[in-house]
């Protein structure tokens, strides 16, 4: 018998509620937090790479929560969302000397993975300074690559876990909500790229996304 209460992909059913709430009463000092963690290990729910789904986890308990079904413990802190007030990333510098090229003269470029180190700030930056939609952390799984030419930045990109839904893209590949299901984690998002405004080179966008996609299913 179904709940009435679906999040995620996941439909409650009473099983699902005796088990939460056995493992509620089982640990009864524990916060929402390490709760979701242990669900997660006993259920085995995990994303393709092996983290736990332990935010998905927390959204299905706190549904479950507020439709009656189960009485988890008070909140211990005020979650912040950083997309109310984002902090905005520190400025970091770099040669804006305009750089008026054609392609085969600056090739080949180099694409730095730059999440997780010392130049994820700058990649930060420039996105914030020069894309139209500022900086903005991607959601869920991600990658952010700085294209270099020689020593100097000419472009960054970002990629991030795929929505869900998307009509129009799962009506295009022709999936079925079980295959869709099945193979999200295949796809992709492009967060965002930017060609730095100083570079003048023509055909330097298609020529990166063509190499960034031959390049990022091994990434």
């Amino acid at each position: 018998m179904e709940l009435e209460i679906k999040y995620r992909g996941r439909v409650a059913t009473p099983e699902d509620v005796t088990f939460i709430n056995e493992l509620i009463a089982q640990n009864p000092h524990d916060s929402r937090y390490v709760l979701s963690k242990k669900l997660c290990h006993q259920w085995n729910w995990v994303q393709p790479n092996g983290a736990l789904r332990d935010m998905v986890c927390r959204g299905f308990m706190l549904a479950l929560h507020r439709a009656g079904y189960i009485r988890l413990p008070p909140r211990r802190t005020d979650m912040v969302n950083p997309l109310v007030n984002p902090n905005r990333p520190p400025l970091v510098r770099a040669d804006q000397t305009p750089l008026v090229s054609d392609l085969k003269r600056v090739r080949p470029l180099e694409f730095r993975q730059v999440r997780r180190s010392s130049s994820d700030p700058m990649f930060n930056s420039l996105m914030e300074q020069h894309h139209y939609l500022g900086y903005c952390q991607p959601v869920g799984e991600h990658l952010k690559y700085i294209v270099f030419a020689g020593s100097r930045p000419v472009a960054c990109l970002s990629w991030s876990s795929a929505a869900r839904h998307i009509g129009c893209r799962d009506r295009f590949i022709g999936w079925p909500p079980a295959v869709r299901r099945q193979n999200l984690h295949l796809i992709a998002y492009n967060h965002r790229f930017l060609l730095l405004p100083w570079v003048c080179i023509e055909h330097l966008a298609s020529h990166i996304l063509g190499r960034m996609t031959r390049m990022l299913s091994d990434h």
